[in-house]
């Protein structure tokens, strides 16, 4: 099973559903064709038009037999057949850049519409395909409306923003942790969404775009190279790591034991290095002195009288909650990862059930068009029941699917 694929919505999906009053600003996209930028390269184009991604433009994503994509589910399962996965968590493709942004009734309106959408077109399909349901969370009453909606019409996941508008161990998230377990689903997390402000002539998101194509075409050297690897190994992992220590700080998973948080797309070789940082932020250590003070001495106050004096050690017996953040994470959370050897190295440090694999269908940073050959040189070695744990037993029992059966 993979737990990262993306349905590829209609071009005019939102300027066709959404209420009249918004369809002007609504996210959309416009394909074309040219003549290929280099010798023998592609053709098909797609630009997103969207409030902060105007210009945006990629490459048209293709089906196995590298067709343009189509967005069709029956086309969709083909190429799912044909890279050999059985089960896919599907997330919403680029309208994930209009569904969580600072206009809640520009944003809910597309969430409305998206998961309309995904349960017409996909509930015939659900055997198969588990479509998240997009929750922007900039009105906490109308994120538990829409909520209790999907989950009474059969969804199950619930997507929530990796950049929300408040940091997740606010108290007023109460009421969404409350719906989600009331329709008995679980909390989604996808890279890359949220922070999107409609009044800016380019997000943060286009802003990197246009740095990095100009970065790209621009022979390397030590200053290029070294951003990247920060870029990849540092800056990319602090959502995630800043999500998961929220939910923790917060008492979430403590407070809701059912509830299972997935980070979608965000690699997991950062993770065993977190679990270790969390639970020793929580420990003085053998040999170290638990009587060490330090802070700003006052001269003015008495010897006896110091408030900005402190214990070093005294906030490691601070910590409000029963299990060490570490075992949290390894109950209640789940870390997405495609290609990353770390991340499966590192299994009996994170914990076994907090690692799912998914392919990032049909994107060209992902696995399709070649997962089979991926996963048999990734899982080379690994026995038999860890790896089917990492490629959909854990993510399945979560979602509720049946493994196949083997006809002997």
């Amino acid at each position: 099973m993979s737990g990262d694929g993306h349905i590829v919505e209609p071009n005019d999906l939102f300027r066709t559903r959404l209420p009249t009053h918004l369809r002007d600003r609504a996210f959309w996209e416009e394909n074309f064709e040219i003549e290929p930028l280099v010798p023998g390269g592609v053709r098909e184009f797609a630009r997103v038009r969207t409030p902060g991604f105007e210009g945006w433009t990629v490459s048209r994503y293709r089906h196995f037999d590298g067709s343009p994509h189509t967005g069709d589910p029956e086309r969709m399962l083909e190429d799912m057949d044909l890279d050999g996965i059985d089960a896919q968590l599907m997330h919403p493709n680029r309208s994930l850049f209009a569904l969580y942004s600072d206009d809640h009734e520009f944003s809910m309106a597309h969430a409305r519409v998206y998961n309309d959408y995904v349960l017409e077109r996909y509930s015939p399909h659900f055997d198969r395909i588990t479509p998240t349901a997009p929750i922007p969370l900039t009105d906490i009453g109308d994120a538990v409306v829409e909520i209790e909606r999907v989950g009474a019409a059969g969804l199950r996941a619930i997507l929530l923003p990796a950049y929300a508008p408040m940091p997740y161990w606010s108290s007023d998230l109460e009421p969404v942790w409350a719906a989600v377990r009331g329709i008995g689903g679980h909390v989604f997390f996808h890279c890359a969404t949220g922070g999107v402000k409609v009044g800016d002539a380019e997000s943060p998101a286009l802003k990197a775009v246009r740095a990095m194509a100009d970065e790209l075409n621009l022979p390397m050297d030590a200053h290029l190279a070294a951003k990247r690897m920060r870029t990849q190994a540092v800056m990319n992992t602090i959502n995630p790591q800043q999500i998961i220590v929220d939910l923790i700080a917060g008492g979430v998973p403590e407070r809701y034991p059912e509830l299972h948080f997935c980070l979608i797309e965000f690699n997991a070789h950062w993770l065993a290095s977190l679990l270790g940082g969390m639970d020793k932020a929580w420990v003085t250590g053998i040999g170290q002195d638990a009587d060490w003070w330090l802070g700003y001495w006052d001269e003015s106050r008495a010897a006896n009288d110091q408030p900005q004096m402190t214990r070093m050690f005294d906030v490691n017996e601070k910590w409000p909650y029963p299990l060490r953040p570490s075992e949290y994470v390894q109950r209640q959370f789940h870390v997405q990862f495609q290609d990353d050897p770390v991340a499966v190295a590192c299994r009996h440090i994170t914990g076994l059930s907090t690692l799912v694999w998914g392919s990032d269908y049909p994107h060209a940073e992902g696995t399709f068009r070649g997962s089979q050959r991926l996963i048999e040189s990734l899982f080379a070695g690994v026995p038999e029941d860890e790896r089917a744990a990492m490629l959909g037993g854990t993510l399945g029992d979560l979602l509720g699917f049946q493994a196949p059966v083997a006809v002997q």
